[in-house]
């Protein structure tokens, strides 16, 4: 049996990227680590990231082993980013945000797993920074609006401030209701700037919440 979670949270990965849409996320699994400042010159965001995707693989092929022979997909990369101040969050600001880098699981693994899998990997990897600052939480965001942006990484403010419009226009706000959300579809490394494709989302109250 594989798993495909995000064929099974479609509404999740692959929203449009013409308009806003909103959507109601569910509680979910995920391996998280905190880190801080841009994470185009910071090496924590790289450390993390190696870190994550090392655990991700040791628990898939962990679980696939297992007595259940479970396989699945493993998820992309995932980031929170937000500042002390949300109001003057801005991604023109990058070396002020705080972020947690991520990446989901299925609901079948356990911290006992994540263990394993750190050990794991610790052992082929070596003393990877980040392993000692990794933890599994359910991370809920609830109602939120959300587009799929095109392109690279440093074209995303507009996209970023039409979700914000979008919020604000239909009665909504944004600055005291949790953290901007991103998940990385395309692989930098294979793909043109040009073709990148970004789940940009943001939770979202009613204004007179």
């Amino acid at each position: 049996m594989k798993l495909d979670l995000k064929a099974e949270y479609k509404q999740l990965y692959n929203p449009p990227a013409d308009r806003v849409t909103s959507v109601d996320v569910p509680p979910l699994l995920y391996l998280m680590i905190d880190g801080a400042g841009d994470p185009n010159t910071a090496p924590a965001w790289q450390e993390a990231t190696e870190a994550l995707y090392g655990v991700s693989y040791a628990l898939k092929f962990m679980s696939k082993r297992g007595p259940e022979a479970l396989d699945y997909v493993v998820m992309p990369l995932e980031g929170l980013w937000w500042a002390e101040d949300m109001a003057s969050f801005s991604v023109e600001a990058k070396g002020d945000w705080l972020w947690t880098a991520m990446i989901m699981q299925p609901p079948h693994i356990t911290p006992e797993m994540v263990e394993q899998a750190i050990a794991e990997t610790r052992r082929k990897k070596g003393a990877l920074p980040a392993l000692d600052r990794l933890r599994l939480e359910r991370y809920e965001e609830g109602l939120s609006a959300q587009i799929m942006h095109i392109g690279p990484y440093a074209a995303e403010g507009p996209t970023v401030a039409r979700l914000h419009a979008w919020i604000l226009d239909n009665g909504y706000d944004f600055r005291n209701a949790g953290k901007h959300h991103e998940i990385y579809l395309s692989d930098p490394r294979r793909t043109a700037p040009e073709k990148m494709k970004t789940v940009i989302r943001q939770p979202m109250l009613p204004r007179d919440a």
